[in-house]
């Protein structure tokens, strides 16, 4: 009989070759990197690279991207953009850190954020809140 033997497979990097056309949802724990077409929405826990080949249409969701072909939606990137020599973007930007080379185009709103936990944060819908202890006094 045959050992099992337990495989580690570890987040990869993840190429969209030249020539491919993929319409949908993309989802990875790894990098991604584009050098085809895609439309549709990828949510990426590392980095997205658009190739000076790659086209995009759609929302790109991600830590940081790379932008060195053209993007034409909304880009959340949590961290760092950075928008290469070549790269052409066309709508929603919202970043916390944004490099654009000389040359690079962007065409839409940009909208800078200085700690993307700030928008999470819930505020107290009551924010001074008294309390009564067991023999009737107030606190505040």
């Amino acid at each position: 009989m045959a050992k099992q033997e337990e495989i580690n497979v570890s987040i990869s990097h993840n190429t969209i070759a030249a020539g491919t056309f993929i319409k949908g949802e993309i989802r990875s724990e790894g990098d991604v990197r584009i050098d085809g077409s895609v439309e549709g929405t990828i949510i990426c826990k590392g980095k997205i690279i658009i190739g000076t080949k790659g086209e995009f249409k759609g929302t790109i969701t991600a830590v940081n991207v790379d932008v060195m072909g053209s993007v034409t939606g909304q880009i959340i990137s949590e961290n760092l953009l950075t928008i290469k020599s070549t790269g052409k973007i066309e709508g929603e930007v919202t970043t916390k850190t944004i490099i654009i080379e000389q040359e690079a185009t962007l065409n839409g709103s940009c909208k800078m954020t200085s700690n993307i936990e700030n928008k999470l944060k819930v505020e107290p819908i009551l924010p001074n809140l008294t309390s009564v202890s067991k023999d009737g006094k107030v606190n505040k």
